[in-house]
């Protein structure tokens, strides 16, 4: 199963929503979302610190970025997916 990963924190209000959006798009693909705190990491925080949620897929290093909404999201999942 492929993952993509969403970088996020622990109380955003965004992510909450970009995962509600993510999710919707997921249910017909066999794919996971690995959330990833970016506070836990120094290195993620200087990169993503004002940007999150963003989507991203490791193998073709795509990203997506906030705001996005389903269409976008399933844009993404085809662009790297289909």
């Amino acid at each position: 199963m492929q993952e993509l990963i969403l970088y996020s924190t622990v109380g955003c209000h965004l992510c909450e929503l970009a995962l509600d959006e993510i999710s919707h798009c997921l249910s017909s693909r066999s794919l996971v979302i690995k959330e990833v705190d970016i506070a836990d990491d120094p290195d993620l925080l200087k990169e993503y610190g004002v940007s999150i949620p963003v989507l991203f897929y490791s193998v073709t290093e795509e990203k997506l970025y906030w705001p996005f909404d389903r269409t976008a999201v399933n844009d993404f999942l085809i662009k790297n997916f289909d």
